[in-house]
């Protein structure tokens, strides 16, 4: 079942999905398969086999996970998932990021998804939540948009709310530490294909860079450099798997000066060759 919500005049979409075997699955870098769509993804049925850009993760009963616009994702058994979907158009996240402190963290917050346990409360208010959606697609009428916007906001809430409790290590951590953070975050995503070096990043936040290290030894175990090579290293995976753009345009696309550069990066960072990994996954 799809219930779903549009408004031509703005181009806003929102999507729930359940019970669909064959709905949950998108292709990143193909704009006929993949329509630039926030996605967040609830397990109701037993684990299974998630495959985010190429990468297995345990999908485990009553998990939850935000997948951003431009990943491609494939669920092993995707009519036990109960998925929401909508574009920019209709809830922006970077816009509206002061509501929900969502930006940063659960969508650009680490390189791996943040897949979010659940306890039987927590099971429980996202279940009266589902309901309360269901409800309102079924009535049309001129605020349903609005309605479901309230209502996608406190979802993204709840899940942000997870994500604090489970991926930051130093419960002590001030808000004002969790946003420099996020900030840090936001601002790779944006500029990883030119920036490469911490100190380019540490000058925009007006921090030095050994300051940006000390909060990011509370908030998780990568240093921000890794996080930087994390977000390079996914992008030159997906451009590699999702597009036929040759090594040299990669490496251009991702601000290398050199090619040769770009596969040493590559190599480093997985084991193989970028050629060799193309071969691989595209014959495997």
């Amino acid at each position: 079942m799809i219930m779903r919500f549009e408004d031509p005049g703005t181009q806003a979409e929102f999507e729930l999905c359940c019970n669909e075997p064959t709905a949950l699955a998108r292709h990143a870098y193909n704009r006929e398969k993949s329509v630039p769509q926030y996605v967040i993804m609830w397990n109701r049925g037993k684990q299974q086999r998630l495959t985010v850009d190429g990468v297995d993760y345990t999908f485990r009963e009553n998990m939850l996970v935000a997948i951003g616009i431009f990943q491609a994702y494939l669920l092993e058994h995707s009519e036990d998932v109960i998925c929401w979907r909508y574009n920019r158009n209709f809830y922006c996240i970077a816009d509206h990021d002061h509501e929900v402190s969502c930006i940063g963290l659960l969508f650009y917050g680490a390189s791996d998804i943040m897949l979010l346990e659940t306890t039987a409360e927590e099971q429980q208010k996202f279940s009266l939540l589902y309901q309360v959606f269901e409800d309102e697609f079924r009535t049309h009428d001129t605020i349903q948009g609005e309605m479901l916007r309230v209502l996608l906001k406190r979802l993204i809430i709840l899940l942000t709310r997870l994500a604090k409790k489970q991926y930051i290590i130093d419960k002590s951590i001030t808000s004002g530490d969790l946003d420099l953070v996020r900030r840090f975050n936001v601002l790779v995503e944006q500029n990883f294909r030119k920036y490469h070096r911490v100190t380019s990043y540490a000058g925009m936040l007006n921090k030095s860079p050994k300051t940006i290290s000390n909060f990011f030894r509370l908030y998780n175990a990568k240093t921000p450099l890794e996080v930087i090579h994390d977000r390079i290293n996914l992008e030159a995976r997906r451009l590699l798997l999702y597009t036929e753009k040759t090594i040299k345009e990669i490496a251009y696309e991702l601000g290398f000066e050199e090619h040769t550069h770009f596969s040493n990066f590559f190599r480093k960072h997985n084991g193989i060759s970028p050629t060799h990994f193309r071969v691989a996954n595209k014959t495997g």
